[in-house]
């Protein structure tokens, strides 16, 4: 749960356009850097928008931030987006980089790359996810009855590389094969009383683990930006099997499925209806503790708006979610959000599902750049049992 503190704006958004001036696309729409030409130059506010027509371009937007969690407590670091069409093409899909990182006032350092990069001839997608974590944090055991009371804290040091390459094989769907690597070492019990809860040491937390292993893709996307979506569908399928072979500590296998909607509506079309559905589940064997799944477990730490990072963790998760995106201003500088959720991970060690965790909330978006239709997204999220905070993402949450 994390809080952003800005002082004024602490925003610093750049644009590299080349061969085409602002007055080459009129519109209405205004972000961020229009505002602070506005107010340091007295000048009127630039009006530009520039689609995909055929010419090279490359959207950047940097967000430094400082942030609160419970989790992290102070945070200060920074976010970078880059978007940009890999070619000429009216329909090319949008490719993009964020990068993050961020260092708390409780020692914890994390920076990672996200990366969807389209080839030339959109006949490839590279997908990346590559993280560096020195992270102390709480965990709070298996199952969905787990209590606040229960955290324990626990200390680790990490690596992540994902790496996967599509192909379309049928207009928008696309096939691919990956490579995943999970690395932690360094885990300790920071508690107090130097003892881990007993639903952890029973699932066999040993000071490092290793997964390492292959993944089939398959993927299903309508959306041309995903910055921002307005309309289309996204169906993901992943099935990871892990080997000793390859390093991991033990063989098991795993299957994520992740599903979104999009529909702008007809007479409002800033407003837009968004449902997310986010599914993992353990087929065989047993992932090290950290590799399961977990509240805020998906790529972006998004999932269950109204908990904490890491707060229900098990071998199964189910979870929906759905948002309601509306604009709040004529010029689109400012928009509003309404969101609802359900999450559930299964007991240990029946793999039963038996509670349901939900959560809702509402939060403000921030055009940060109109090129890229990139906006600060700023949420608060209530949860059961008292949980609540603040949530922050640099691009819309799904």
């Amino acid at each position: 749960m994390r809080i952003a503190l800005f002082c004024g704006i602490i925003v610093c958004t750049a644009r590299c356009l080349s061969q085409t001036t602002d007055t080459d696309h009129k519109t209405d729409t205004l972000d961020v850097t229009d505002v602070l030409k506005k107010v340091f130059t007295r000048n009127s506010y630039v009006k530009s928008t520039i689609p995909n027509n055929g010419q090279k371009r490359i959207f950047l937007s940097v967000l430094p931030d400082v942030e609160y969690s419970l989790a992290t407590g102070v945070t200060a670091g920074g976010k970078m987006n880059i978007s940009f069409f890999s070619n000429k093409s009216p329909n090319a899909n949008l490719s993009t980089i964020t990068a993050t990182a961020m260092y708390s006032q409780y020692n914890q350092f994390s920076a990672f790359v996200i990366s969807n990069i389209w080839g030339k001839k959109s006949d490839l997608d590279f997908q990346g996810d590559w993280r560096f974590n020195i992270f102390p944090t709480y965990t709070y055991g298996l199952g969905g009855y787990t209590l606040a009371s229960d955290k324990d804290l626990v200390d680790y040091s990490s690596i992540r590389i994902y790496q996967t390459v599509l192909k379309p094989i049928y207009k928008d769907w696309h096939f691919g094969l990956g490579y995943n690597l999970d690395y932690y070492w360094n885990i300790t019990d920071g508690s107090p009383a130097g003892k881990l809860l007993s639903s952890v040491t029973d699932y066999h937390v040993t000071p490092q683990s290793v997964a390492s292993g292959i993944s089939a893709n398959l993927l299903y996307d309508t959306r041309r930006n995903p910055n921002n979506p307005k309309n289309g569908s996204y169906a993901s399928v992943v099935y990871r099997p892990n080997f000793t072979f390859l390093g991991s500590d033990e063989n098991w296998q795993s299957l994520l499925i992740d599903l979104r909607k999009y529909v702008q509506l007809p007479f409002w079309p800033n407003n837009v209806l968004a449902f997310w559905t986010y599914n993992y589940f353990t087929l065989k064997g047993d992932p090290p503790y950290f590799n399961l799944p977990n509240s805020g477990s998906d790529t972006y730490n998004n999932l269950g708006r109204g908990y904490a990072l890491g707060r229900y963790r098990s071998k199964n998760l189910v979870s929906a979610e759905t948002e309601y995106r509306f604009g709040l201003t004529r010029n689109k500088l400012l928009g509003g959000v309404v969101f609802a959720n359900v999450q559930s991970v299964s007991e240990w060690p029946s793999n039963k599902f038996e509670k349901l965790l939900p959560g809702y909330g509402c939060g403000l978006r921030i055009k940060i750049n109109k090129d890229s239709d990139t906006n600060l997204a700023v949420d608060y999220g209530w949860g059961i049992d008292g949980s609540r905070g603040f949530f922050f993402n640099l691009g819309e949450v799904f």
